[in-house]
């Protein structure tokens, strides 16, 4: 059973950094471009940045250069790293394929980012 478990949110003030977390599990990670996702209130899910099974990593460019994303496939681990946050990064975090959306989606985690 397909399950995604992220952590590593919470409150920052702007300027502040913050390093999620996404425990994958129940398909073979190691085969699956992998991406986080985010979701503000009132607004459709957007992708954030994707890393490849091998490959370049990409971003969007609301967060390039800010964001780093990161993945250890020895334990089904796909990171977050964000730097110089800014109030419109507030939003409820997701990790899942990039290629493949499986289901279900993971609860998320919150970051909110104010003064």
């Amino acid at each position: 059973q397909v399950q995604f478990v992220e952590s590593g949110g919470g409150l920052v003030q702007p300027g502040g950094s913050l390093r999620l977390s996404c425990a994958a599990s129940g398909f073979i990670f190691s085969r699956y471009h992998m991406a986080w996702y985010r979701q503000a209130p009132g607004k459709q899910r957007e992708l954030v940045a994707d890393i490849p099974i091998i490959g370049i990593t990409n971003y969007a460019n609301s967060v390039k250069g800010r964001f780093t994303i990161s993945r250890d496939n020895a334990k089904n681990m796909v990171y977050l790293q964000m730097n110089s946050l800014k109030p419109e990064d507030t939003a409820v975090y997701y990790c899942n394929g990039r290629i493949t959306i499986l289901l279900p989606w993971g609860q998320g985690t919150q970051v909110t980012v104010s003064s």
